[in-house]
């Protein structure tokens, strides 16, 4: 009987930033696992990363399963870098994009109170 030798490639990229990248493409390695950990399958995940070839979706949710350990901890650290990340920018433009939000809703009811007295 003849055997198979099984040889898997996975397309996976580190961005200067620490980022996976999965394939050429800008989908993350988190957004798939993200999604599969969800419970969606291979083509579920295809149909909302068309940019990904469906081989690359399989060869991304393999490596999580055969790397489980070392991917939760990567999980864990982008998740903690995005959770500094928000918070700066809360502080940085939070009063900021509150004084626009405020404007922009009083533009709009400026709009409206002129629409329903032109009417």
């Amino acid at each position: 009987m003849e055997t198979i030798e099984a040889v898997a490639t996975v397309k996976l990229t580190k961005t200067e930033y620490g980022i996976i990248r999965i394939a050429d493409s800008r989908v993350s390695l988190d957004s798939v696992v993200y999604h599969f950990k969800l419970g969606s399958t291979a083509e579920e995940i295809f149909h909302k990363f068309p940019d990904l070839d469906l081989a690359d979706i399989y060869g991304a949710i393999s490596y999580y399963l055969t790397n489980r350990e070392p991917v939760e901890a990567y999980l864990k650290e982008q998740d903690i870098e995005a959770k500094k990340n928000a918070a700066w920018a809360e502080e940085r433009f939070g009063k900021q994009n509150a004084e626009l939000r405020e404007r922009i809703l009083a533009r709009n009811a400026e709009r409206l109170s002129n629409l329903k007295e032109n009417a």
